[in-house]
């Protein structure tokens, strides 16, 4: 099951999405994150901080979760 996290705009980069959902606390550590490790998006690999996330797109992140972005209200 992924846990929710949901987002007020059409959609969300993908650096403020992790630390939205309280993953990691700066974007030094994102990007850096990103870089070394990368996350999947949808099944697909991804190390962009700025990638678009969009409601139902799904974000897993080995070792810590998986996360579907919601919209607000929705």
């Amino acid at each position: 099951m992924h846990e929710q996290i949901e987002i007020k705009t059409e959609y969300i980069a993908l650096g403020q999405f992790i630390k939205l959902a309280n993953i990691l606390e700066s974007g030094g550590m994102v990007k850096s994150y990103l870089q070394e490790e990368g996350v999947l998006v949808n099944g697909e690999q991804e190390h962009r901080r700025g990638r678009k996330l969009y409601p139902n797109d799904v974000v897993e992140i080995e070792g810590i979760g998986s996360y579907i972005v919601v919209k607000e209200g929705e």
